[in-house]
């Protein structure tokens, strides 16, 4: 059960970037296209044009990702309680946190393509786009506040781990770029998320998983 917990949560989240990331390169958007996404201020618009053209692959990334947001609470817990102590356990609570709020953003997600397919792309894209603040904050801001665990929960493990001898530089240097991994609706998933969030994770808790619950290299003394 260990095994399963820590490594098919990272292998589905890689899995996620990665077709999220090819929804929008396979969209076959003209240098034009590309150039007014990149002006705007959120990636939100065209992660729908994607959505428009490529409802199945895009579908497909945004499904991944929610399913890799569960799967991970239990890789999570399972790291954080290997690591041990205060700081641990509060990092792990936090990030856990996050990954709810990720829930609440997949939820939104899934309403702005539903009104691409009944209102139109230029329609639903105005109406995301005027609600996108009141969207994103959520009910009571929770969903916002809770994903700012993401980061704050890295870090703390990385200095639990670190202060318990039981995660070195590279390791903490992985799990600080797994949590940085964008938080938000309609997000953009590019080849560097791809990299510092899917590989990262793969990386980081593969290794944790073989390497006998301590990732201290170089190897050091507690003190």
């Amino acid at each position: 059960m260990r095994v399963l917990a820590l490594g098919i949560g990272p292998l589905v989240w890689f899995a996620a970037l990665l077709v999220r990331h090819l929804g929008v390169e396979t969209a076959g958007f003209t240098v034009a296209e590309r150039a007014r996404f990149d002006a705007e201020p959120f990636a939100a618009p065209g992660q729908l044009a994607a959505y428009a053209r490529q409802p199945e692959l895009v579908t497909a990334g945004y499904a991944l990702f929610a399913l890799a947001s569960i799967l991970l609470c239990a890789t999570v817990i399972v790291f954080a309680r290997e690591i041990g102590g205060r700081l641990a356990f509060a990092g792990g609570a936090v990030l856990v946190a996050s990954l709810f709020a990720r829930l609440y953003f997949s939820g939104i997600d899934l309403t702005a393509f539903v009104l691409v397919d009944r209102m139109g792309l230029d329609r639903a894209a105005s109406f995301v786009m005027e609600s996108y603040v009141d969207l994103s904050y959520g009910l009571w801001r929770v969903p916002v506040a809770a994903s700012a665990g993401s980061i704050v929960g890295a870090v703390l493990l990385a200095i639990g781990g670190w202060r318990a001898g039981k995660l070195g530089v590279v390791p903490c240097f992985l799990l600080l770029s797994f949590g940085w991994v964008f938080m938000g609706v309609l997000k953009e998933a590019t080849l560097i998320t791809v990299l510092h969030g899917g590989v990262a994770a793969v990386v980081l808790f593969g290794w944790w998983t073989v390497g006998g619950r301590s990732l201290a290299w170089p190897a050091r003394e507690r003190r």
